[in-house]
């Protein structure tokens, strides 16, 4: 209980010296990067801290080898790459769940040495909220498309009227061509009126 204690102390104490925080949404990607620390022949391992004890996502010995995955951690879900001066840790289609601290380092003497470490937040996607944005978006696109035709209208009218004020002569015979809406024929009832 006591190792316990102090491994937990001096991992909080090394991580305040160097912490990072990356946020994403669920479903995104996200490569983590740790400084490649080792010039010599050495265990290079990503952890991530489970509770109180760190657990082991993958491993690897040289940045031309391939990486060794740990018990409780799949292929395709993580990929652990380096290069020469950087390890990297791609952690694809997170979840809420994979939410918490990842660190690398290696082992000394049975207890992980952590050289960087980083917090990864992965927040969740509010579907209600996407829901509601979207409702509203559609309302005020419906409102807009309502508003354009009242105006193509307006502007209509407003232009015919002005024709009609111009030529008052016009008018006339375009109601004499065109019938009325109840069916009725202007020219004939003029017809009528002026034979009677």
């Amino acid at each position: 209980m006591r190792n316990c204690i102090l491994i937990t102390a001096s991992l909080l104490c090394s991580l305040s010296l160097k912490s990072q925080t990356v946020e994403v949404q669920s479903g995104d990607e996200v490569t983590l990067q740790c400084s490649n620390f080792s010039s010599t022949y050495t265990q290079i391992i990503w952890f991530r801290l489970n509770r109180s004890e760190p657990r082991c996502i993958s491993h690897m010995f040289r940045s031309f080898e391939p990486a060794t995955f740990c018990s409780g951690f799949k292929d395709g879900k993580f990929n652990m790459t380096s290069n020469i001066s950087t390890v990297f840790l791609n952690i694809k289609q997170v979840d809420f769940s994979d939410s918490g601290l990842y660190f690398c380092g290696y082992y000394l003497s049975r207890y992980p040495l952590i050289v960087d470490a980083t917090f990864l937040e992965v927040q969740e996607v509010n579907y209600e909220m996407t829901k509601l944005v979207i409702v509203v978006l559609v309302g005020l696109v419906v409102v807009m498309v309502m508003i354009i035709i009242c105006l193509s209208v307006k502007i209509k009218w407003l232009h015919k009227a002005h024709i009609e004020e111009q030529d008052p002569q016009q008018d006339e015979t375009l109601w004499r061509r065109q019938p009325d809406l109840f069916g009725c024929d202007y020219s004939s009832k003029n017809r009528a009126k002026t034979q009677a």
